[in-house]
């Protein structure tokens, strides 16, 4: 699965003004609203079920990164939203280290595989410390574009 098919171009913030892991989810629900890809009346609602499922585990993987996600009745296609916290924020990572890069994925509740597909696709990117470097040197989304667009042609070196 192309990360470029899945992330949504309007909801990439390089620099997050967050300085906790709610306040990340918050600002990045935010942006899948302000793109028109999540209704803002479910806006609540989905932030809800993500910190549910982070009570049951931290997302935050190690290495810097997060990939919080959920599967919901009321989500139509999948999306996926990015931030970049330049300083780093308290995640309960697995590692203990702070965050720094976060795809929020949303899927629907009907669509387990493609769900499944573009976790393997994130974290199969997100596990490559280069492809980490550079996402926390982007300073604008069209660098993140450009990253993901690379990661998708496999052309970028692990």
């Amino acid at each position: 699965m192309n990360l470029l098919d899945i992330v949504v171009k309007k909801a990439i913030n390089t620099d997050l003004a967050a300085s906790s892991r709610e306040e990340a989810l918050q600002e990045l629900l935010g942006l899948l609203v302000a793109s028109g890809t999540v209704a803002s009346e479910h806006q609540d609602e989905f932030y809800k079920a993500i910190i549910k499922r982070e009570k049951r585990g931290s997302t935050g993987f190690g290495h810097g990164v997060a990939v919080p996600h959920i599967k919901h009745e009321a989500i139509g296609q999948m999306a996926v939203a990015i931030g970049v916290s330049k300083d780093g924020l308290e995640f309960n990572a697995l590692d203990g280290q702070p965050v720094h890069t976060i795809f929020l994925l949303l899927s629907p509740e009907d669509s387990p595989n493609e769900h499944l597909e573009a976790m393997e696709s994130i974290f199969g990117n997100l596990s490559q410390e280069t492809f980490r470097r550079f996402m926390l040197q982007a300073d604008a989304p069209k660098d993140v574009l450009v990253l993901l667009g690379e990661a998708d042609s496999s052309q970028l070196d692990a």
